[in-house]
């Protein structure tokens, strides 16, 4: 309410209380010209006497309601509806506006997650939200926070145990993430993994515990995913972690390999002196962006010439995995941007690591599962499409492609 003071007469208020004040009156008004509407509608509906069905009831008690502009006391206009249905059943009006029992808009539902999942922990929640919505900002304590949580746990397991059968990915990034779990000594290794379908977009496929990324908790991963009716993807991409690689050639032995360019330039560059990784990172650069395979072994072979006589080891750890860091030379050059890193995961799991900064870690690994896939799960909202999503189906077609042009094009025009 606009407050007086009694020795200026000045309007002592703040931009929110009048923010407060004007959505409260809009509310009212557009909930006026709802039921104003309803018994236009039904003006004309009579009973045997000639008297109305429809009619006008008073207002509803005051309740308060929070939306984006804050929390308001509102008096709903109510409406006597006296016609039944063909079962017998009375009618009753229903606002479409402020629905029976609603108490927080739609968006401040909304809200309460993402800010949740962002790092504010459940104690904080009643003051950083008093500061938002105003001092009567209700059914926001720590205890309705809590249980929010606990349905991210029962979607997570619907998400864990739905069927794939009618999906399709034609590549997959795969990760395994760790963070802490505040009850626990030991912290836990998620792993994941993400897929794009035939129409370019992106979908989260997995989010399981596993131990160390090791090769038994990938293949049980993978086995799980197969058991649910998913297919071998084209080529998975995913950094040098042995455990996924030997689970996946023992799973899906069709798949191609793809290793995470980001990840090997910095195991590299960790081998050189900090004098040297600036040369060294241009470098790498100009193989992983070379335009042909044949230029990225050219490039290769520079690197060799500068580094192999002093930095052995950093040649080498380039050198292991080569072939696998190529394979990407031989799908469309228009998704390369995509398949040689692991980006999608490293980006979506930022919000993950940051929750955990904040909060310490979940209480339980349970918790803290379900957080991270609520959080992907979110996210997914916001994923693009990956470029030249039409070719695709050519990929999972199995037609072949050199240097990143499809090869039957490639030989027509050197006809």
């Amino acid at each position: 309410m606009l407050k007086l003071t009694e020795e200026t007469d000045v309007v002592t208020t703040t931009l929110d209380q009048l923010a407060r004040e004007g959505a409260r009156r809009m509310l009212e008004a557009a909930l006026e010209a709802e039921v104003e509407a309803y018994l236009e509608k039904h003006r004309g509906v009579r009973d045997e006497t000639g008297r109305a069905m429809v009619v006008r009831n008073g207002k509803a008690r005051p309740r308060k309601v929070t939306c984006g502009a804050g929390t308001m006391e509102v008096s709903a206009p109510r409406v006597n509806d006296k016609r039944v249905d063909d079962g017998g059943k009375r009618l009753r009006f229903t606002s479409t506006i402020l629905p029976p029992y609603m108490r927080r808009s739609p968006k401040v539902n909304e809200v309460i997650p993402v800010l949740y999942l962002r790092g504010l922990s459940t104690g904080d929640f009643k003051p950083a939200l008093t500061e938002l919505l105003g001092d009567d900002a209700a059914g926001l304590s720590s205890t309705n926070i809590a249980r929010l949580t606990q349905t991210w746990v029962e979607e997570y397991r619907e998400f864990r145990f739905r069927s794939l059968a009618d999906r399709d990915y034609v590549y997959v990034w795969v990760d395994g993430v760790h963070f802490n779990v505040r009850l626990e000594d030991e912290r836990l290794c998620t792993l994941v993994m993400l897929g794009v379908r035939p129409d370019g977009t992106k979908e989260l496929i997995a989010v399981e515990d596993g131990y160390r990324e090791s090769r038994e908790s990938w293949a049980e991963v993978l086995r799980d995913l197969r058991r649910r009716g998913m297919q071998a993807p084209a080529l998975a991409i995913g950094d040098g972690a042995l455990g996924f690689w030997a689970a996946l050639r023992d799973v899906w032995p069709s798949t191609r390999a793809q290793r995470d360019w980001c990840h090997k330039m910095a195991n590299v560059l960790d081998k050189l002196p900090k004098r040297l990784q600036p040369k060294a990172k241009a470098m790498l650069r100009d193989i992983m962006y070379a335009d042909s395979r044949a230029d990225a072994e050219e490039h290769v072979a520079a690197f060799e010439e500068v580094f192999a006589v002093k930095n052995k080891k950093a040649t080498e750890c380039l050198a292991k995995d080569l072939d696998e860091l190529f394979t990407f030379f031989e799908f469309p050059a228009q998704h390369w941007q995509h398949i040689r890193t692991s980006n999608p995961i490293e980006s979506a799991f930022a919000t993950v690591r940051l929750r955990q900064r904040v909060t310490k870690g979940a209480g339980n690994r349970n918790k803290a599962l379900a957080m991270a896939f609520k959080l992907l799960d979110m996210a997914q909202a916001r994923w693009r499409r990956i470029s030249a999503a039409s070719l695709l189906p050519l990929v999972r077609a199995g037609v072949v492609f050199h240097d990143g042009v499809q090869l039957e094009r490639a030989e027509e025009s050197a006809a």
